[in-house]
């Protein structure tokens, strides 16, 4: 990919100019590791436990790869640029970024949705929850979840491949994405931002509509179940919401208004793209227990044939 345009590379800005603030910046590497430390834990948990076959922690080992492949897009390069003065990005390397933000990110919103329906079906279908969700089918959501996400994620390419530049190549952000970018284009950006609400907002804001409905309806049908079955349920169902709202929040406000910049932008940026995946495997391990102990089984394992050797 060559631009048509005199640009071959861009400087970010970063979260901020101030060189003494800058060096906060570093701790994020303590959230990067936690991202990664946590969500592996639970891909090596589910991947290795009998107990956990059922169909949420399979959704639940995909939503911990989107959220190590999401934060791996942005963390390295946050980190390793509070270390460093200038914060060059090549033409190239400012659409993989681009184009791999917006694949993990909307896998996660996929991923998100499929574990919303497979409680909907578990809690109002439980006789045939089976045979609705089985293994045949988990395959062929993730199969569609992928698919979704790179026709999500191919027309950001497209729309950036056709932005000229022909001025400034300084990008106010920590990262490229869409909307700093075009703020730099020179040409009329509102046909181009529409097309970017109407691909990120609406797949943003149609994700949390269809997810809190079906919280909504998961939880009023609450009632009719025993004391201890609500117990369970509300407790899955709250892990669920917590996350929904912790990651959805940001991304609508962020991608469904105009293309103007507020102070707060790169730390909401920061929050979903950082901060969320690294309180997920908080809120999925702290909140199940089926999780908690099918990790302590796995390090008692791991204990014991340590001390074998």
């Amino acid at each position: 990919m060559q631009p048509n345009n005199s640009v071959s590379e861009f400087i970010l800005l970063g979260l901020t100019q101030d060189l003494e603030k800058q060096n906060m910046v570093f701790v994020t590497f303590i959230f990067y590791v936690g991202t990664l430390g946590g969500n592996l834990l639970i891909i090596v948990t589910i991947r290795s436990s009998q107990t956990l076959g059922n169909p949420m922690y399979f959704f639940l080992f995909y939503l911990s790869i989107a959220d190590t492949c999401f934060s791996t897009t942005t963390a390295p390069r946050l980190i390793v640029e509070s270390l460093t003065e200038k914060k060059i990005i090549s033409y190239n390397e400012c659409l993989t970024q681009i184009f791999t933000l917006h694949l993990c990110g909307s896998m996660e919103i996929f991923v998100l949705v499929f574990m919303a329906i497979d409680r909907y079906v578990a809690i109002y279908k439980p006789l045939h929850y089976p045979t609705i969700m089985r293994r045949q089918v988990c395959f062929i959501l993730i199969g569609l979840a992928w698919i979704g996400s790179f026709i999500h994620s191919m027309p950001q390419i497209i729309l950036a491949l056709r932005l000229p530049f022909c001025g400034s190549n300084l990008i106010d952000h920590y990262c490229c994405d869409m909307q700093p970018l075009l703020k730099l284009a020179c040409m009329d950006i509102y046909a181009m931002n529409l097309l970017v609400v109407f691909n990120s907002g609406a797949l943003c804001t149609t994700g949390f509509v269809i997810l809190m409905i079906s919280y909504i309806v998961i939880l009023h049908s609450l009632r009719n179940h025993s004391a201890e079955g609500r117990k369970k349920a509300l407790s899955t169902c709250t892990s669920h919401i917590i996350v929904v709202v912790l990651f959805f929040g940001p991304c609508i406000f962020i991608y469904t208004r105009p293309p103007t910049t507020f102070p707060m932008d790169k730390m909401v940026a920061v929050f979903y793209t950082i901060a969320t995946p690294f309180l997920n495997p908080l809120i999925y391990t702290l909140r199940n227990a089926e999780v908690k102990n099918a990790m302590r089984r796995l390090c008692h394992v791991r204990m014991n044939s340590e001390s074998k050797r």
